[in-house]
């Protein structure tokens, strides 16, 4: 039974550490199926997760800090599109600099507004957003396995976490199932075949991009106002950057993309909940070594796969529209 409850408390953590990982990956699949890649997730989670936690902060309400979380995303996201995709420069140098300027602006604008050390203050109340119990959870608590599993990782998770991976289906549905999805893969294909159609590829584009603002923005506030109680500096700790990997592992698909955001939760739930403890017949494992096997485990995966999985032949390349 103490097996079960570890692995139940080490999948429940596996879940809350997913969600910006798998925000990130669906965000950087609208942008990248149509084109425009984006590595300038991180600094878009970071902007986010900053205006959340200091909107929050001052208002009270976790639902405003919200919405200036996803302003702030879309608004670097448009940049970044107005960079690649109006003006047709180097997309892989946009989305650096977007990371850049999101990384200091952050720390400037947190000491001088808040005098905290770049952190915002503490949330509280209605500035986070609270865990949700689920109709029945506790009147199943005492049901063996089954009843477990519902109460204790199935409920008690933030409207966030929930949103996130209703959003895996909804990806998808848009993609492989609308007019709107199939013209957006389309542009990332072939987008002189899309033109020739009359579509507008740089409106599709903007519209992409604009979907990876909003996903990034949530992201960054489940990071400040529900995961933890306000901003703290370089918070996302790489998050952008694995949300990219996992991008790739999953070949640019909603659902595998699903499955290798839990794979980067789980390693990085297991560092947390494991560090620090002895082994059998290993001994005490260094925490370094512990909080380093997230990012190991990315090194390894873009190096085995990053032959195999074939990116939209269009991506990263501006498009030209033929006179």
């Amino acid at each position: 039974m103490e097996v079960f409850n570890v692995l139940l408390q080490l999948l429940d953590a596996t879940i809350r550490v997913s969600v910006p990982l798998l925000l990130a990956c669906l965000a950087g699949l609208y942008s990248e199926r149509s084109g425009i890649f984006d590595i300038g997730l991180e600094g878009k989670m970071l902007g986010g997760a900053f205006a959340g936690g200091a909107a929050a902060a001052v208002t009270g309400s976790a639902w405003l800090g919200l919405g200036a979380a996803v302003a702030v995303a879309v608004g670097l996201a448009l940049v970044h599109g107005f960079a690649s995709i109006t003006h047709r420069g180097n997309q892989i140098v946009s989305g650096v600099a977007i990371n850049f300027i999101a990384a200091g602006s952050t720390i400037i604008l947190g000491q001088a507004w808040f005098r905290q050390g770049g952190r915002t203050p503490s949330l509280s109340g209605a500035g986070r957003f609270e865990a949700i119990t689920l109709p029945g959870a506790e009147a199943a608590r005492d049901i063996p396995v089954i009843g477990v599993i519902y109460a204790e990782l199935i409920s008690g998770h933030s409207i966030l976490v929930y949103f996130a991976f209703l959003m895996v289906p909804f990806t998808w549905w848009v993609l492989f199932r609308t007019r709107f999805g199939l013209r957006l893969r389309a542009v990332g294909e072939n987008p002189a075949a899309v033109d020739t159609a009359g579509i507008s590829v740089a409106w599709l584009r903007y519209r992409a991009v604009i979907c990876t603002g909003v996903l990034t923005g949530l992201a960054g506030a489940y990071l400040s106002v529900a995961q933890n109680a306000g901003f703290v500096k370089d918070m996302t700790a790489g998050k952008g950057f694995i949300a990219l990997a996992a991008l790739i592992f999953a070949k640019w698909k909603p659902v595998p993309a699903m499955f290798a955001c839990l794979l980067f939760g789980f390693l990085e739930a297991a560092s947390i909940r494991f560090q620090g403890q002895a082994w059998p017949m290993i001994g005490k494992v260094p925490v370094q070594f512990m909080q380093a096997l997230p990012y190991v485990l990315t090194v390894v995966l873009l190096a085995g796969f990053i032959g195999k999985a074939i990116p939209p032949r269009a991506g990263g390349v501006p498009y030209v529209k033929e006179r």
